[in-house]
């Protein structure tokens, strides 16, 4: 009896002892865990460092900070209270082994583990997890877990997914998805989480099989479609409305497939479709990028016959004044791409956009700028300014029209104005283009037309600096060789090769380069690319360097020059080559300075100040052209003196003899002798 009694005791009492001993050490464990400060850092704060603190109780994982302008913020976050012990629903993995904290990368391994048991658990529909992670905070670790969960499903499943798989995958998905959790996905460490979900959510429904009926799996924050399609429908389209949170009004999107696409379809095949409308903002907040979503983000998965397809999306924020691009998410870089659609038609609404799916591209959606596009100020300087610009090149030919034979009566003279004659007409055409691209422009756009207006603008704004290099050469061929050793022909014919053959080959080869990629163009203007192919820098490079030429021979010009005497032969001929470099000067750097101030347009696209510069300088070219090159010429004032003196005198004769004849003063004599019978 004795035996049994300390038997008793033995097996019952003394694990009772130890159990309470082991609650006591768990409980001071716990006290002094929850004595340490959560979420701040006990070090000296100095720029530039780091510290790390644990999470809070019944977390496992810490809180990484780091130290800027003397306050400490916090950078990544990886506390989670979701593990493979207490993800599952039964009991038998509900117990938590005791045990301190764990580091990340040792659950990050353990995920594997969870969906193996995932798949012994409820391989049917997967949905011995959905309460508990439901169930669960949308805190950093637990969005991490629930991302590698769902990655591993997409992966172990290769087939047979239907739609109660599918139902339970997205609801594991909508949890994470949930706007209340944006914020939170910025202190994941892996910052390509959400690339990562988006493509396991593509991939898990690309194995997705549909029956005979089609199929609608929507959730709040994720709606799946999928359906049957075949080249005797006359159309399909999937449409969506969503709330982008729990305030907001809905936001609708539409997947619209023609019919002329589906006459591509060898057999009947299935079309998915899946919406997405807090997704943009979660890549936005993870990948740190400056770009704003705003519409649905949908993913489309189409047999590989079909290769456009139109999109419809309601815009989010409805700014009339921000530039709106079409965009698809290229898988392997992890970024939006402008090649992947083309923006067909746009309102303050929404925007059509025509996409090209693929292996590479399967999600789409379009981009708002962060800067305002235009306001109404630059509007109003470009139009007026070009009108002012197209009145005075128009005057500037007439002028050069009425003193021609006057003005051009030896060679360099010759060969001066047929420069500044081409410079007017070409930047004449140019404004008349940039006026036909401008309108290319609108909400409607044409794309073949773009590009002829593109390639014009380009051509005429090359031309006119070319011209302009053109008189450079013109000069040093004065200065250094003796005019008479060419024959005017031969100059004439070099200069139009300068002035037009270069810049047609450039605007040529820019265009054949870049067009069958679709970056010739700008998504947003007729005008060259430069986000994607640097299509501008074709303009922008040969400009700026004729700038920096005929500066030098400004100053060569100077330097040879003061060495001419008055009376000597040279004389006349300096005095013609001054003339023409004066004009240069004047004129190189208001042109330079004009695309200039273009480039920093460019790289600083978000000041007002420069596009207000650029426009004033670009729209009054015109205007610098016909005061600095004809106005101020004293030769040509002299020609237009001498003109409208003629004509004075012409008109006083005729008058005087017209009183003498007695005849009616419209009549003119043509004859002496009959003149002169009234005397």
């Amino acid at each position: 009896m004795t035996h049994l009694l300390w038997l008793y005791c033995f097996v019952f009492l003394l694990p009772t002892e130890s159990c309470r001993m082991l609650c006591q050490v768990a409980n001071k464990s716990k006290e002094k865990i929850s004595a340490r400060p959560h979420g701040v850092c006990d070090g000296v704060c100095v720029d530039n460092s780091h510290c790390s603190q644990p999470c809070p109780p019944d977390t496992q994982g810490n809180t990484g900070f780091l130290c800027r302008q003397k306050k400490w913020h916090k950078i990544t976050e990886t506390c989670r209270t979701l593990n493979a012990f207490n993800i599952f629903e039964t009991n038998s993995y509900s117990v938590q082994p005791f045990g301190g904290n764990t580091i990340v990368k040792e659950y990050a391994r353990k995920s594997e583990t969870i969906t193996d048991m995932l798949m012994q658990k409820c391989p049917e529909d997967l949905s011995c997890v959905l309460r508990n992670i439901q169930q669960s905070p949308r805190i950093p670790g637990n969005i991490a877990v629930i991302v590698q969960l769902l990655h591993n499903i997409s992966t172990v499943l290769l087939t047979g997914v239907d739609e109660a798989k599918m139902q339970s995958y997205s609801i594991m998905a909508n949890h994470i998805l949930n706007s209340k959790s944006i914020s939170n996905w910025t202190f994941i460490p892996e910052r390509n989480s959400s690339c990562v979900l988006l493509h396991s959510v593509n991939s898990f429904a690309r194995k997705l099989f549909i029956n005979k009926y089609p199929i609608d799996i929507s959730d709040v924050f994720i709606h799946t479609t999928g359906t049957t399609i075949s080249r005797d429908n006359a159309g399909k389209n999937f449409t969506f409305s969503m709330r982008i949170n729990d305030m907001g009004s809905e936001v609708t999107g539409r997947v619209l497939i023609g019919r002329d696409e589906l006459q591509k379809v060898p057999a009947p095949s299935q079309a998915i479709s899946i919406a997405f409308p807090t997704l943009g903002a979660i890549l936005e907040a993870s990948l740190l990028e400056n770009v704003t979503v705003n519409g649905l983000v949908l993913s489309v998965i189409l047999p590989k016959e079909l290769k456009r397809i139109s999109l419809i999306f309601e815009k989010i924020s409805k700014s009339e004044e921000r530039r709106t691009q079409c965009v698809g998410w290229h898988s392997l870089e992890s970024r939006w791409d402008q090649q992947a659609c083309q923006i067909i038609q746009e309102n303050s609404q929404q925007a059509v956009c025509k996409c090209r799916p693929s292996k590479l591209f399967t999600s789409f959606s379009i981009l708002m700028s962060p800067h305002i596009l235009e306001s109404p100020i630059l509007i109003h300087i470009t139009y007026i300014g070009l009108g002012i610009s197209i009145c005075s090149l128009i005057l500037c030919l007439i002028i050069e029209a009425l003193v021609w034979g006057q003005v051009t009566k030896t060679e360099i003279s010759y060969l001066r104005h047929v420069c500044i004659t081409n410079i007017a007409a070409t930047l004449l055409m140019a404004d008349v283009w940039f006026i036909v691209a401008s309108y290319l422009s609108g909400p409607v756009t044409h794309h073949n037309g773009c590009v002829a207006a593109t390639f014009f603008v380009h051509f005429f704004y090359l031309s006119v600096f070319f011209w302009m290099l053109a008189k450079a050469l013109l000069i040093l061929y004065g200065i250094l060789i003796v005019f008479h050793t060419l024959p005017k022909s031969v100059l004439v014919a070099a200069l139009f090769s300068v002035g037009y053959g270069c810049p047609l080959l450039i605007a040529a080869v820019t265009v054949a380069a870049t067009e069958p990629s679709k970056g010739y163009l700008r998504p947003e203007a007729c005008w060259l690319n430069w986000d994607m192919t640097k299509a501008l820098l074709a303009f922008v490079v040969p400009a700026l360097a004729i700038v920096v030429v005929n500066l030098i021979t400004v100053t060569l010009v100077i330097v040879k020059t003061q060495r001419a005497t008055v009376g000597s032969s040279m004389f006349q001929e300096v005095r013609a080559i001054v003339r023409i470099s004066k004009n240069i000067a004047i004129l190189t750097p208001l042109l330079g300075l004009t695309w200039g101030f273009g480039i920093a347009t460019v790289i600083d696209d978000s000041n007002l100040a420069f596009h207000i510069i650029f426009s004033l300088l670009n729209a009054f070219q015109g205007f610098f052209i016909l005061v600095f090159g004809t106005i101020l010429d004293p030769k040509i004032r002299e020609a237009l003196k001498s003109r409208v003196t003629s004509a004075k005198w012409v008109s006083r004769i005729s008058e005087v003899i017209r009183s003498r004849n007695g005849r009616a003063p419209g009549k003119m004599c043509f004859f002496p002798s009959s003149c002169l019978r009234g005397v």
